[in-house]
């Protein structure tokens, strides 16, 4: 079963961090390309996804995201990690 489908089966499953790495250039690494890559061809299979960047208490996906998820703690939170991306799964 694909990681997606166990997730929507199973509601305390509805974010996935995926943690990519930023690349050792600082530029942005290829398994961070990819990984985004394939999440924006495939977005319609999520209800949102969230680039670390913009991961942060002002954006609108991260307060919706909070809102109805819940308030977890989480250390990424507003530190703009560019090696993370948060997918919230339909």
């Amino acid at each position: 079963m694909e990681m997606w489908q166990h997730a929507r089966n199973r509601p305390e499953l509805r974010v996935v961090k995926i943690i990519h790495g930023h690349g050792s250039s600082g530029r942005g690494g290829t398994t961070r390309e990819v990984v985004r890559n394939w999440l924006f061809k495939n977005r319609a299979q999520f209800r949102s996804i969230i680039e670390g960047e913009h991961y942060s208490l002002t954006a609108p996906s991260t307060m919706e995201l909070r809102r109805e998820v819940g308030l977890y703690a989480d250390n990424d939170l507003d530190q703009q990690n560019r090696g993370i991306t948060l997918v919230w799964i339909r």
